[in-house]
């Protein structure tokens, strides 16, 4: 497996030359650019400075992994959800201007007065119509396992169920509600585990599994990225410093 960030916290106000040449001395492979953050890759780019983007990755030994967008498909409301689904695929078109592999989405809540299966139902619409425009330009759309309510995994899997698509990948969000009431993983990992196509992890002390979700990711044959959503430190040294520490507990975690 390979491990990058999410630029999302630590890597928050880094400009993109930074975030590639810090990638790169550190050894982290991939990065997530995180919509409205320093680097500026947004929908406002031009042709030109979508190219020299792509240029930027191409030329370094960093992948980018994707765009992590925060478009939302669970509101009642018709005109939020359209301008939601509309959104991710301008994302989309942006995503494979500068060669990123995919945009990531996210259900986010469960609406008041609503019944749980016809918002899980909707969402899982949406994440069709979105997965198949994006499959027409080699991009595909991660749907994270996110919101207080919809992390829940098993609306997840019913999610993906109704989505149907090869384009529609599930992002393991390292969330503590993964782990069932017996402190088991596996349960809900086998749910999603065909569909998992990105993982976020987090804080290793934070008494997630971590070596057993890497277990289980290897015994998939998964061999994509695992991209560190963590917090930073007050300057660029100690960011540094810590991703050293990071990618050493990656490691001996059996994340490589």
């Amino acid at each position: 497996m390979q491990l990058g960030i999410v630029t999302y916290n630590i890597a928050a106000k880094w400009d993109l030359p930074t975030m590639v040449e810090v990638c790169s001395e550190l050894g982290f492979s991939g990065v997530e650019l995180r919509t409205t953050h320093a680097h500026g890759v947004e929908t406002t780019l031009s042709a030109a400075e979508r190219a020299e983007v792509k240029a930027r990755f191409a030329d370094s030994a960093v992948t980018l992994v994707g765009l992590g967008s925060a478009f939302e498909y669970h509101s009642a409301d018709s005109a939020e959800l359209r301008s939601n689904i509309d959104g991710t695929k301008e994302y989309v078109k942006l995503a494979a201007d500068v060669g990123a592999t995919g945009v990531k989405v996210r259900p986010n809540g469960l609406p008041e007065g609503v019944p749980v299966e016809k918002t899980l139902e909707q969402i899982g619409l949406s994440l069709r119509e979105v997965g198949a425009f994006a499959a027409d330009y080699g991009v595909e759309i991660r749907c994270e396992v996110h919101g207080s309510k919809t992390c829940h995994v098993p609306y997840m899997a019913s999610i993906f169920d109704t989505a149907n698509h090869p384009n529609v990948k599930a992002c393991w969000n390292s969330n503590p509600g993964e782990v069932d009431e017996d402190g088991a993983l596996k349960p809900n990992f086998d749910l999603l585990a065909d569909r998992i196509g990105l993982v976020h992890i987090n804080r290793f002390h934070s008494g997630y599994p971590y070596a057993e979700l890497f277990s289980l990711l290897k015994a998939t044959g998964y061999e994509g990225f695992c991209l560190a959503e963590i917090a930073g430190g007050p300057d660029l040294d100690s960011a540094k410093e810590l991703l050293r520490y990071y990618k050493l507990c990656f490691q001996l975690l059996g994340g490589e």
